[in-house]
């Protein structure tokens, strides 16, 4: 079983999404099918943490050759980092799939063959350790979203939808055209390989400069760190809930962490001051745009724009507790916003408005549904011995003991601004004054929709008290890119990179 999992999770989504385009759209039947599908691959993800050793090392490896010239191979593999990431992705397919049951009401068999496909495209990019391979799967996930963004937009769905794919496909030019250009200097496509033949200079250092912005570049617009948002708030506002909650963030995040800093470790750490300068200019800039929203997609995409810089900080901190807490993050994060964007979809489905000035006292129509926010928003926040404190709290502590003092507290003022902008969208649509909105008598949460909210709420509680379940397997994965950074900076003649013995940080 182990030998084969990757490739029994990859193979499952696409099986169902050509199953579901050749089967008649009638009823819920496409919706049924997509649901078992995602549940399918959600419990073959499970297999990974069950049967994960607590090493280094990549796991549950696959490895053959697909391609003779180039020479191009089926390398899957998962370690501390892509495990979490690839069981996340199964955790959020039942839930897309539930969140769209009652909105999807036409071309059903499209979307959810397309949603299906998405899925497949993002296990593809957590898994693969071909440069190549993983080019393919980073490409084939623009597809599936772009159109889904046209057909099911709200208002201008083609526009966002263009506008969304020349963002993020424009990029991938310069990154396919490093990556072969990685292939004619060393021959081979092998992330590990590669690994070793660009510490060893086999590569000239001015080239390798130009080929690890191209991958920063395509990465950067990806998250999107600042100032290469623009498509973000668009994209929010128009695309479906199953699609706007896995468009953002962690494919951007989790390539940056493995294929920049994991394999450019000299030119990642040159550049991190600038990083590190646009990810808190981020962190300001989202929160104090969304204080000032009045679309709550558009709220929501600027909330999600300075809670991922603060990861990109943690990235980019250099430090080994920050790369901790910014994998961390990315889950956290990412179990929220989809909460968070389950809860708005409720919202617009009973009233046909994203517009927060519309609501108003819906917390004695609507208990359920309060109570639910609230504990989504305080997670959002960060509350303690909720999962959204542990990530910040990494971060923001690894910030200020190993980067910069200022820049921590400039970026503590952000997780402050955060809590004003989500307590006020509280106040505004659940306890304000009762609008004529809160007096049409529409339902509470239904019996679906709880069974998706609560399991992911009691999920924050769990991963904000224990988090060393998560933590114990992801601080396994910054030791390799450690050892990479050590070894590429001796190559070049300069003091090595350790662990810190007390603080566990890296230091010179």
């Amino acid at each position: 079983m182990d030998s084969s999992i990757l490739t029994l999770i990859l193979l499952a989504p696409l099986a169902g999404a050509v199953l579901v385009a050749l089967l008649p759209d009638r009823g819920k039947l496409s919706a049924w099918l997509a649901l078992l599908t995602t549940l399918a691959t959600f419990g073959l993800t499970l297999h990974l943490p069950a049967h994960f050793v607590h090493q280094s090392d990549f796991q549950f490896v696959v490895n053959r050759q697909w391609i003779e010239n180039p020479a191009i191979y089926y390398h899957v593999g998962v370690d501390g980092l892509s495990m979490w990431l690839t069981v996340l992705v199964g955790l959020l397919g039942p839930v897309g799939v539930l969140a769209s049951w009652n909105s999807i009401n036409r071309r059903q068999k499209v979307f959810y063959s397309l949603f299906l496909l998405q899925q497949t495209a993002m296990y593809g990019v957590f898994i693969s350790l071909d440069l190549m391979l993983y080019y393919g799967f980073w490409e084939l996930s623009l597809v599936p979203m772009a159109i889904l963004i046209a057909m099911y937009g709200r208002k201008e769905g083609s526009r966002a939808a263009i506008k969304f794919f020349l963002f993020t496909f424009i990029p991938s030019a310069p990154l396919l055209v490093a990556i072969l250009y990685l292939y004619a200097r060393t021959g081979t496509f092998n992330f590990s390989e590669l690994q070793l033949n660009i510490a060893a200079g086999v590569v000239p250092a001015g080239a390798l400069f130009w080929v690890a912005l191209a991958f920063l570049f395509a990465f950067a617009v990806k998250v999107p760190v600042f100032p290469l948002h623009g498509w973000l708030a668009d994209t929010f506002g128009e695309a479906p809930v199953a699609m706007a909650m896995v468009v953002a963030g962690k494919l951007g995040l989790y390539s940056m962490l493995r294929f920049h800093v994991g394999l450019f470790p000299v030119q990642s750490k040159a550049i991190a001051p600038l990083m590190v300068t646009l990810a808190v200019i981020g962190i300001l800039y989202g929160a104090c745009l969304a204080l000032v929203q009045r679309d709550f997609w558009r709220f929501l995409a600027f909330a999600a724009l300075s809670h991922l810089s603060l990861i990109t900080l943690g990235v980019y901190g250099f430090t080994f507790t920050g790369w901790t807490g910014a994998t961390y993050q990315i889950l956290n994060n990412e179990l929220i916003d989809a909460a968070l964007f389950v809860l708005f979809g409720a919202l617009e489905l009973r009233y046909a408005t994203s517009q927060i000035a519309s609501y108003g006292g819906l917390a004695k129509r609507t208990p359920r549904l309060a109570t639910l926010f609230v504990i989504v928003s305080l997670a959002m926040i960060g509350l303690p011995l909720l999962n959204g404190f542990v990530g910040e709290f990494l971060i923001l502590s690894s910030t200020f003991a190993g980067v910069s003092q200022r820049w921590a507290v400039v970026a503590t003022l952000g997780v402050i601004l955060s809590a004003a902008y989500m307590l006020w969208v509280v106040q505004r649509i659940f306890y304000g004054p009762e609008s004529k909105m809160a007096l049409t008598g529409a339902p509470d949460l239904r019996l679906g929709e709880q069974l998706v909210l609560w399991p992911l709420a009691i999920l924050m509680l769990v991963m904000g008290v224990s988090p060393n379940f998560w933590l114990h397997t992801i601080e396994m994965a910054p030791k390799p890119i450690m050892l990479q950074q050590s070894r590429s900076i001796e190559m070049l003649g300069q003091p090595a990179v350790t662990q810190g013995a007390n603080d566990g940080e890296v230091q010179r």
